[in-house]
C-alpha cells in the first residue's frame, strides 16, 4: 500500500516549509546581482561601447624629466551621438560627455543603490571614491541623448 502523503496537512506543511527554506538560503544580495545583470531597464538607452582603455596600450618610455609615470587610467565609451571620457585616479573617477552639455548621470553598481550626478555646463563631473566592483553609467542628457556604458570593473 503506498502512502499519500498529501492527505496529511502536517506533512504537506512540512514539504512546503522546506521547499520556502531553501529559497531563503539563498543570499539576497545574490539574487539582487542576478536580476541586475539580467534586467532591461532603458529599452530606449544605446550602449556606449569601449572604444579606447589606456590600459591596453603598451607601455611608454618614461621621459627623462619624470620619476615615474602619472597613475591616470584613460577610457572613452562611445555612442553614435555621444562620447563618455572617463579619467580615472587613486582618487576619483572624473568624466566629460563629448559634446559638451549638461547631463545627469547614474552610477549604479551591483550592490548599492543607483548614485545620480549632474554634469556641469561643459559635461564634466566626478564620481568620489573610485567604484569598487562593476559598475555602469547611464547617461541623460539636456537635449535627449541616452546612452548606458557595458559594465566596468577598474
Amino acid at each position: 500500500m503506498t502512502s499519500r502523503w498529501w492527505s496529511d496537512d502536517d506533512q504537506l506543511l512540512a514539504a512546503l516549509d522546506d521547499a520556502l527554506r531553501e529559497d531563503r538560503d539563498v543570499p539576497r544580495h545574490f539574487i539582487e546581482t542576478g536580476k541586475a545583470v539580467y534586467a532591461w531597464h532603458n529599452i530606449d538607452a544605446e550602449l556606449a561601447a569601449l572604444t579606447y582603455d589606456s590600459a591596453a596600450e603598451s607601455p611608454r618610455p618614461v621621459a627623462a624629466t619624470r620619476a615615474e609615470r602619472a597613475a591616470l587610467r584613460e577610457l572613452t565609451l562611445a555612442t553614435r551621438q555621444l562620447k563618455i571620457h572617463l579619467q580615472v585616479t587613486d582618487r576619483a573617477l572624473h568624466g566629460q560627455i563629448v559634446p559638451a552639455q549638461q547631463a545627469e548621470i547614474e552610477l549604479r553598481t551591483v550592490d548599492r543603490p543607483p548614485a545620480v550626478i549632474a554634469t556641469d555646463n561643459d559635461g564634466w563631473f566626478s564620481v568620489q571614491p573610485v567604484p569598487t566592483g562593476s559598475f555602469r553609467l547611464h547617461c541623460r542628457t539636456a537635449t535627449g541623448i541616452t546612452a548606458l556604458t557595458d559594465w566596468l570593473a577598474i
